[in-house]
């Protein structure tokens, strides 16, 4: 039975694709859209093997957490491009369309935002610094300890960003 079944809370799942770690955070907002963070943590990826086995390797597990911890509804950042960057930007959007690819076949609803406006969110600042984020993030959902790595902190953002676009009204 997914949280939405039980109409006090709903159930998110925040995003941050990589190709060597991916964040992910399981946030429950309850009827006083009150967020809690239910689990945490970071999908490890072999960086000594090639970028399809990696994708192969992320879709699997990816796949087994969906089912594990089965959210309401899922929420991925975009691909963030500079233009000294470029390659980066490529090789992360191939891990976005496998994380997209597992969110569609699992039949959720997909949140997509930009790394500006889960800032403005959850920190008040489009240009909040990583350290901004953990401080925001852990200070929002009560953590005695700011989440780490980067990557945990990110999908906590990305999770409670959406949970700000639809908490309210998905409770009521």
């Amino acid at each position: 039975m997914s949280a939405a079944k039980d109409k006090h809370l709903i159930r998110i799942l925040g995003i941050d694709p990589g190709l060597v770690r991916t964040g992910y955070a399981c946030v429950e907002l309850d009827k006083r859209a009150v967020a809690r963070v239910r689990e945490a943590g970071i999908l490890k990826l072999n960086a000594a093997k090639s970028v399809s086995y990696r994708l192969h390797q992320l879709h699997q597990d990816l796949t087994a957490l969906i089912a594990e911890l089965r959210p309401d509804r899922v929420a991925v950042e975009q691909v963030f491009a500079h233009s000294k960057h470029v390659r980066t930007a490529i090789i992360m959007a191939h891990a976005r369309g496998v994380v997209l690819l597992a969110i569609e076949r699992a039949g959720l609803p997909i949140a997509e935002y930009a790394p500006a406006t889960i800032k403005s969110a959850v920190a008040g600042n489009g240009q909040a610094t990583k350290s901004q984020m953990a401080l925001a993030v852990a200070a929002q959902c009560g953590l005695e300890k700011l989440p780490t790595p980067s990557d945990v902190a990110d999908a906590i953002a990305i999770a409670l960003a959406d949970a700000r676009r639809v908490g309210r009204a998905s409770l009521r």
